[in-house]
């Protein structure tokens, strides 16, 4: 039987994809509400949301350092264990 307990690493993986999600969901805006940090005037008229590629490098690289690069399953299995939804 899975355990919830993580590794070091295991943790940290699942606290750099956490730190990248709250990152896209600032960048896109606070609960799909379409509107992003900072957003001003129409829509079309604004740049598209950015989300900085050290923050997606640091979650690539906090995987792959925990053997989890290309297992999402094995990944939201950990991080549902770690931090459940509501």
């Amino acid at each position: 039987m899975p355990t919830a307990v993580l590794t070091d690493r295991e943790r940290t993986a699942v606290q750099a994809y956490l730190r990248l999600l709250h990152t896209v969901r600032a960048a896109f805006g606070d609960e799909g509400s379409g509107e992003g940090v900072g957003a001003v005037g129409p829509a079309h008229d604004r740049l598209p949301p950015m989300v900085p590629p050290a923050v997606l490098a640091e979650a690539e690289q906090a995987l792959a350092d925990a053997g989890l690069a290309g297992n999402e399953e094995e990944f939201f299995r950990l991080l549902h264990s770690w931090c459940p939804g509501p």
